[in-house]
């Protein structure tokens, strides 16, 4: 069984007992969270379709707080000696999915 669950904005493919980074979500290691709304679900190839969200409970775990790579953004204007470098690491959550249902 699988769920299309809205987390932060983004859909996120979850299943049970296995684990999804999703953006920063506030609570501390250990801490069990609700994540957000389904809005599909399929159940051994039965699969029901939400208008727009279906009341399906997913909860999960938080394990970590953790950095994802780094991407570098360059800027520079050909002829004029102007370059920037710069850097970005997006904070993720790395959530166990207890049960979904």
């Amino acid at each position: 069984m699988y769920a299309i669950v809205n987390i932060a904005g983004r859909q996120t493919k979850v299943e049970a007992n296995k684990f999804v980074y999703a953006y920063k979500l506030a609570g501390n290691v250990g801490d069990t969270v609700q994540l957000g709304n389904a809005l599909l679900t399929d159940d051994n190839g039965s699969i029901t379709l939400g208008a727009p969200t279906l009341d399906v409970a997913v909860t999960g775990t938080i394990l970590a707080h953790v950095k994802g790579d780094k991407v570098l953004v360059f800027k520079k204007k050909r002829r004029k000696g102007y370059q920037k470098m710069n850097g970005h690491r997006q904070d993720y959550t790395k959530v166990m999915i207890n049960s979904i249902g």
